[in-house]
């Protein structure tokens, strides 16, 4: 176990890299990564020498970066969360924990999926009944990103608070509801676009990444996935499920299949209803 961080801001005006990284926690390559990035640039840098120094007032946000890097944050959600007031900063670790948490679990039910079937033990699927629904006309704001299987769970997190928060500042109207449409086959060895979609009321300004577009109305076949099932490759057996009835009762796809997500992850148990997988079909 590493010693304790020190809490005494050392009295003089300036340090050097190598006193503030031993004050802060952090080595002078990890200072100079910062810097580059713009997350903890130094106060002041000798244009003869290049020495750098920093202040006294920099080593609480150096140490927040450090315990932040410790937990796997990534350096432009660090960035984000240092411009934020502590309350706001709080809530944005929390969604970004959540969805952590939820890429954690959705590995280890994979890992027991995976381990089950190699030791050839009874695993039985869990039978899906599959509707039709017809989906009203919605206003969605939406992130579109490459991601492959791993980065997936992650990735869909932060693209959902991403466009909540902007909702937020523009005063829209928004529930837990929100749906992933896949543009392309996502798996472990190959990325494709998903596209994170929060449906909302009120009037709302496009903004960065987020774009915003009129969802039409369209009839869907679904299936009903507990939270518990939600993962891959076990979701995969909903999908079937879906295409089998698509098959069967002699109806087209119309355009990519989506998972619909009623509510947030943290808010449900296992045996919650967690998502739909729906395929769009021609009416």
């Amino acid at each position: 176990m590493s010693s304790p961080l020190p809490s005494a801001a050392p009295l003089t005006a300036s340090l050097s890299i190598a006193e503030f990284g031993r004050l802060a926690g952090l080595s002078a390559k990890a200072l100079r990564l910062y810097a580059a990035s713009g997350l903890l640039p130094p106060a002041d840098v000798d244009e003869s020498s290049g020495y750098r120094r920093y202040t006294p007032a920099q080593l609480d946000p150096a140490r927040r970066i450090s315990l932040l890097r410790r937990l796997g944050v990534p350096l432009g959600l660090i960035g984000e969360m240092l411009a934020l007031p502590d309350a706001e900063a709080v809530t944005r670790l929390d969604r970004w924990w959540a969805s952590e948490d939820a890429a954690m679990e959705a590995r280890r039910s994979t890992y027991y999926w995976l381990r089950t079937g190699l030791a050839h033990a009874d695993d039985p699927q869990r039978p899906y009944s599959v509707r039709t629904e017809r989906r009203s006309e919605r206003k969605i704001a939406t992130i579109r990103v490459e991601v492959d299987q791993q980065a997936l769970v992650p990735a869909i997190g932060t693209a959902q608070w991403t466009i909540r928060a902007h909702l937020d500042e523009q005063g829209a109207v928004h529930g837990p509801e929100h749906w992933v449409i896949y543009h392309g086959l996502v798996t472990p060895d190959a990325e494709a676009t998903v596209e994170v979609c929060v449906p909302f009321a009120g009037t709302v300004e496009p903004a960065r990444e987020i774009a915003l577009r009129l969802e039409p109305a369209r009839l869907v076949a679904f299936a009903t996935v507990l939270r518990d099932d939600c993962f891959y490759p076990r979701i995969t057996a909903a999908y079937e499920a879906v295409n089998r009835y698509i098959a069967d009762t002699g109806l087209v796809a119309a355009g990519p299949p989506r998972e619909i997500y009623l509510n947030h992850w943290e808010r449900l148990t296992g045996e919650d209803p967690f998502a739909l997988v729906a395929q769009p079909i021609e009416e």
